[in-house]
């Protein structure tokens, strides 16, 4: 008796206080699945999320991270970042470039016509990424919505649950990604850090696309028709040069410049060329990477005589030197091309080398002083040097009186003087329009090369003209004959 009565008062006293428990309100309670979700999805991103991917030449890791305004980030460590208004979305992309694959940037080094076909290649990679990164972040959002959802409730339902709107959200992040994508946005990025002075240094992406491409595919055409028009119209009948006369082509600090080698081919056959005499700075930081670019000097279609420059490496010589058709000139050897007798020395200084400090004119006065001993050594020999270069002019001074021509570069503009003693400096600009150098200045620097006229029995200039074309997205040409004060009339 006294049992049942025991737990009847229990059952009167403690059934009323199970009514305490607080029940959360349904809105509470979405709020906090909400709040599991969002905190699971953003872990998961960050854990799993990514996708390193070739991108062209480059190694690229591509992320998607929380974002309210959305759009895509590209980071180009460490000379800033640029963003694109590509969608509106809670999610944005992260592209980071982490290096350059040296096995596909050598490859479109020793390959430049590879470049035609880059926009498609990194289009394929960037589509390639994009794929695996979508299923990577499915996969990352509903693990780790799950895998919160089960340690906050304890309950498989509830993680499911928390799984399965996660993967909603996403997907309705990714359906208005697609409604509001915005191929155009690339024309207008906005750019950070170092990067942040681009706009005024190379102009907008679509100039950039349209007038290079143009640039380098038409600028041979270009030299070839106006020197077929300046045959035709030249008003200039004071030298006429005969199919005897030796026609010498002078360039200069081509600065890796690939359309480079289209000019020189259509100069070397447009006029006939015997030899070509190079003055230099045909590199821009004398790397083995770089060296493939000098292969078409082989199909040039003459002989090729060249000397180091400052941006010219040792690496950069002793390659060269195996290539077909080419001769390399230092501390004063000489060569007979062509029926030419030529010597040159290279620049004694390779100023890419920050571990070495620069020995300025100085270094460049006691290269040439030994160039023009071996000039000396060579005309005591017999066999007297009609043509010198050396890279630099300070160099390239020293042998006045020693030969009666001299040719030099460095500078990037032309020059032309008999100096005291009656040798004749000749300096050249930039073949290559300053190569990449092109984009630092305000206006584009022009393209230069010069074709000079020889006396087959003297050996003596008799005349030259000067090419000169605008430079990077411009399509203007002149060239100009011009007569040493002694062969005018």
């Amino acid at each position: 008796m006294l049992t049942r009565l025991q737990r009847h008062y229990r059952s009167r006293h403690t059934a009323p206080t199970s009514t305490l428990v607080h029940t959360p309100h349904p809105y509470a309670r979405l709020l906090g699945l909400t709040a599991v979700v969002l905190c699971g999805a953003w872990l998961g991103l960050l854990i799993v999320g990514s996708v390193r991917t070739p991108v062209g030449p480059v190694d690229a890791t591509m992320t998607l991270r929380a974002s309210a305004a959305g759009g895509t980030k590209i980071n180009v460590s460490p000379l800033g970042a640029l963003e694109l208004d590509t969608h509106t979305a809670p999610v944005r992309l992260d592209v980071d470039v982490d290096q350059l694959d040296p096995v596909r940037s050598q490859a479109l080094v020793e390959h430049p016509e590879r470049l035609s076909g880059l926009q498609e290649e990194i289009a394929e990679d960037v589509a390639d990424g994009a794929t695996e990164l979508a299923v990577r972040s499915c996969v990352a959002v509903v693990s780790g919505a799950t895998a919160l959802g089960l340690a906050v409730y304890r309950r498989p339902r509830r993680a499911l649950a928390a799984g399965g709107l996660a993967l909603a959200l996403l997907t309705v992040s990714g359906i208005s990604a697609y409604v509001t994508w915005n191929p155009k946005s690339v024309l207008e990025p906005r750019f950070s850090g170092l990067l942040s002075s681009a706009p005024s240094v190379v102009g907008n992406a679509r100039s950039i696309v349209s007038e290079f491409d143009v640039y380098q595919k038409e600028l041979a055409r270009l030299v070839t028709n106006v020197t077929k028009l300046y045959d035709a119209t030249s008003s200039l009948p004071t030298y006429q040069p005969d199919p005897a006369t030796m026609r010498v082509l002078h360039v200069s600090d081509i600065h890796l410049n690939p359309a480079s080698w289209h000019i020189i081919g259509s100069l070397v056959e447009q006029y006939d060329i015997d030899v070509i005499i190079d003055s230099g700075d045909t590199m821009d930081h004398g790397t083995a990477a770089e060296n493939g670019f000098l292969d078409p000097i082989s199909d040039l279609g003459a002989p090729y005589v060249w000397v180091r420059g400052n941006h010219d490496s040792a690496a950069t010589q002793r390659y060269l030197e195996r290539l077909k058709g080419v001769h390399v000139l230092d501390e004063g050897r000489a060569v007979t091309v062509a029926g030419l007798r030529i010597a040159g020395t290279g620049d004694p200084q390779f100023t890419p080398d920050r571990s070495v400090e620069p020995q300025g004119d100085p270094a460049e006065r006691m290269a040439g002083i030994r160039l023009a001993s071996a000039l000396r050594d060579q005309k005591r020999a017999g066999t007297p040097v009609d043509i010198a270069v050396a890279h630099n002019p300070v160099a390239a001074r020293e042998t006045d009186g020693t030969v009666p021509l001299v040719l030099a570069g460095h500078i990037h503009n032309r020059k032309n003087e008999v100096l005291d003693q009656g040798t004749r400096l000749k300096i050249e600009g930039s073949t290559g329009g300053g190569g990449l150098r092109a984009l630092q200045n305000e206006k584009p620097e022009k393209v230069r090369a010069s074709v000079l006229y020889l006396d087959r029995t003297t050996r003596r200039l008799q005349a030259w003209d000067e090419i000169t074309l605008g430079g990077l997205g411009l399509t203007t040409a002149e060239v100009s004959r011009h007569l040493p004060k002694e062969n005018r009339p």
